[in-house]
């Protein structure tokens, strides 16, 4: 369940109660006149099932709720009533399902913004991958994953090219390829104060390495858990399943890949180097098809689960 809570312009409050009333999957309507200051207006709360969130939202911004007072939403993690059992058996489809538009454009709003925590991020997790591959150690490549922030920015990029929303299109390129680029820099200048320390070496990047070769090395397999992890990824934002989020960052090698090409380049290993933005960008490029695709296939999903609940004859 989803609770809803606006502030309402008085001469519209009429009209969003009927919305409310009238939406299948609500329950708990609370009115309250005249309470709110600033905005002023009154206050209006419900709860509704996520399967039913998107619907209402979008009535209530037609009715310009949005500009001229205020909607937030919460989730609800446990409601103990039966209207609210009642509802979500009322809404259409599963709430595991339910895609609300408006919450995954404002979750990755937050993570794809260039930022200058989002930076350090970028930075720290790209200098303990060089760690990781210059030992060839594969649990700092783990945690060095786990660390990353990029997949924020590449949920971005796939849910503006859903939703056709070029200012969230470009902001996320920009903490892509900004955050990347700033990150890689910055762990090319770290190697080499590694190697001036003689912490690193150029003998260790060329030695054998087991267990992180596959950095710099694409090969198929590479594009297709790219695509895996892209679907994973974007289910997990459109359901809050934030463990599974976690599993789809270990998956994939674009932090690593892009510590590997900051510390070839700082032994002028050309090779290895385009090797590690070509594993890179194919990550990237997987990713943010994958879940494209991804997104695409569940708003066509629900559509057509919408579809057949209304031709329903409803008992």
């Amino acid at each position: 369940m989803l609770h809803l809570r606006m502030i309402v312009p008085p001469d519209r409050t009429p009209a969003v109660v009927e919305l409310i009333e009238s939406t299948v999957g609500t329950t708990h309507l609370v009115v309250l006149p005249g309470t709110a200051r600033n905005p002023a207006g009154d206050v209006v709360m419900c709860d509704v099932a996520r399967e039913a969130g998107h619907e209402l939202l979008n009535g209530l911004r037609g009715l310009r709720i949005d500009q001229d007072g205020s909607i937030a939403v919460e989730d609800i993690d446990l409601s103990l009533s039966r209207r609210a059992d009642a509802a979500e058996k009322e809404a259409p489809g599963e709430p595991a399902d339910a895609v609300i538009w408006e919450q995954l454009a404002g979750a990755t709003h937050e993570e794809s913004t260039l930022s200058i925590t989002y930076s350090a991020f970028m930075i720290l997790a790209t200098m303990i991958a060089a760690c990781g591959v210059v030992l060839d150690n594969a649990i700092l490549i783990v945690g060095a994953m786990a660390v990353g922030p990029e997949f924020g920015p590449l949920a971005g990029v796939c849910t503006a090219a859903v939703q056709r929303a070029p200012r969230l299109a470009a902001r996320s390129m920009i903490a892509l390829l900004v955050g990347f680029a700033v990150a890689i820099v910055a762990t090319t200048v770290f190697s080499l104060g590694m190697d001036a320390l003689g912490l690193f070496s150029k003998e260790q990047l060329d030695a054998d390495r087991p267990n992180t070769s596959f950095v710099w090395q694409p090969d198929p397999f590479s594009f297709v858990v790219a695509l895996l992890a892209g679907a994973a990824g974007m289910l997990s934002l459109t359901s809050s399943k934030s463990g599974a989020l976690v599993g789809v960052a270990i998956s994939v090698t674009t932090i690593p890949a892009g510590a590997n090409a900051a510390v070839a380049l700082s032994y002028g290993d050309l090779g290895q180097m385009w090797g590690s933005v070509e594993q890179l960008l194919l990550n990237l490029c997987g990713i943010m098809l994958a879940g494209v695709l991804t997104l695409y296939g569940q708003k066509l999903l629900w559509r057509t689960q919408r579809g057949r609940w209304k031709r329903t004859p409803k008992t």
